[in-house]
C-alpha cells in the first residue's frame, strides 16, 4: 500500500476513534422529571395541554429531555399519597393543579419546587407569604378568581326571576368560610334567599338534589372550590334535569351546559406556567417568582341552555359577553 494511502487510512481511523471517544466522554443529557397531578376525575384541567405546548415551545421534548408524570385523582387523600410518591421518586419539580393538590404537595415537601396552577387565594390558603414575594418552595398562578358577589350579580341579571338559590358548600374546604361570608353579604344586597346545603362527596350532592321538588329553587350556585373541580359535570346534569340554571367557574362548564361563566382563560395559564417551570429548572428559586393573577376575566354565555330553560338574555348583557355559545 502506498505511503500516502496508508497515511490517509491511519488519519481516518484516528479521527473516527477520537469522535467515538469524545462522544463517550460527554455526559448524557439531563432528563427532567416532573410530577403533575389534579383532583377531579370528570375532567382534565384545560391548562394541561397549554403547559405541554409551552414546554415544547421552550425546547423540551417529552421522553428525551423531560418526563411528565401526569396523574388525575379521585380525592384529596389520593393527592396526599401521590405527592409523597413524587417525593420518594425524587422528581425535579411538581406541578399542582388547583388547591387540593397544592395542599398535598406543600405538606409533602419543603425542598422540591412546586408550581401551582388554578389556585384560589394562595395567600389566604397559606401556600405563599404574599403574591409579590411568595418565599418558600411554591409559586404559580391564581387563575380561578373567586368572585361570589360578581357571580351572583350576573346570575340575577341573567335570570330576573331568581329568588331562591341552592348553595352547595363543602365544610371541609378551607376556603368555604371566607367565600360563604362574601356570598351571604352579596345575597342580602341582591335580596336573594340563599339555601345553604353542605356537601363533600358525590352522594351528598345526589341527596340534596334528590330532596328538591320542582319550584323549590330558582337556581344553583356551587360555592366551594373542592366541589367545583370534582363534581362540575354531576351538578350540571342534576340541575339541568330539574330545570335549574347554574353558573360555571370556567368556560368549560358553559360548554358542558352551565348558563354562564365569568373567569379567566385557564388554558393560557398552562403556557405561562411552562415559563416558570423553565426558569426554575434553570436555577431560579420559586420564592423569587411572583404569583401571577388573572387580570382579564371573560364573560361567556350559553344560549342553548338559556333557551332550554326558558330564559331570554337581555340584549345589553348579550352585548357585554365576550363569547356566546349557540
Amino acid at each position: 500500500m502506498p505511503r500516502s494511502t496508508l497515511g490517509i487510512t491511519v488519519s481516518l481511523a484516528l479521527g473516527l476513534l477520537w469522535t467515538l471517544l469524545s462522544a463517550d466522554a460527554q455526559p448524557p443529557k439531563k432528563v427532567w422529571r416532573l410530577g403533575l397531578f389534579h383532583v377531579g376525575l370528570d375532567h382534565v384541567p384545560p391548562s394541561l395541554d397549554g403547559l405541554r405546548d409551552g414546554l415544547k415551545a421552550l425546547g423540551y421534548e417529552e421522553g428525551k429531555t423531560i418526563h411528565l408524570d401526569w396523574r388525575n385523582l379521585p380525592d384529596e387523600a389520593a393527592a396526599h399519597d401521590t405527592a409523597q410518591a413524587f417525593v420518594r421518586e425524587g422528581v425535579d419539580l411538581i406541578v399542582a393543579f388547583e388547591n387540593q393538590t397544592v395542599r398535598a404537595a406543600k405538606a409533602a415537601t419543603a425542598a422540591i419546587p412546586i408550581v401551582f396552577v388554578h389556585a384560589n387565594d394562595p395567600v389566604a390558603a397559606g401556600f405563599v407569604q404574599s403574591l409579590a414575594h411568595p418565599g418558600g418552595n411554591l409559586t404559580g398562578f391564581e387563575s380561578s378568581v373567586a368572585l361570589p358577589d360578581k357571580w351572583l350579580e350576573w346570575f340575577k341579571d341573567l335570570v330576573p326571576q331568581l329568588r331562591r338559590v341552592l348553595v352547595l358548600q363543602d365544610p371541609a374546604d378551607p376556603l368555604t368560610p371566607l367565600l360563604l361570608a362574601e356570598l351571604r353579604k352579596a345575597g342580602a344586597l341582591l335580596k336573594l334567599h340563599l339555601v345553604e346545603q353542605a356537601a363533600t362527596e358525590q352522594g351528598d350532592i345526589e341527596r340534596v338534589f334528590g330532596a328538591l321538588q320542582r319550584g323549590d329553587m330558582d337556581g344553583v350556585y356551587v360555592l366551594s372550590p373542592n366541589l367545583q373541580v370534582k363534581f362540575s359535570a354531576l351538578v350540571i346534569r342534576l340541575a339541568t334535569e330539574r330545570g335549574l340554571p347554574v353558573p360555571g367557574h370556567r368556560k368549560e362548564w358553559v360548554e358542558q351546559g352551565a348558563l354562564f361563566s365569568y373567569a379567566p382563560d385557564n388554558r393560557a395559564f398552562g403556557w405561562e406556567a411552562a415559563t416558570y417551570v423553565d426558569k426554575i429548572l434553570k436555577g431560579t428559586k420559586p420564592g423569587d417568582l411572583p404569583v401571577q393573577r388573572a387580570m382579564r376575566l371573560n364573560f361567556v354565555l350559553n344560549l342553548k341552555t338559556a333557551k332550554a330553560l326558558g330564559i331570554t338574555f337581555p340584549p345589553t348583557l348579550l352585548m357585554q359577553a365576550d363569547e356566546v355559545l349557540q
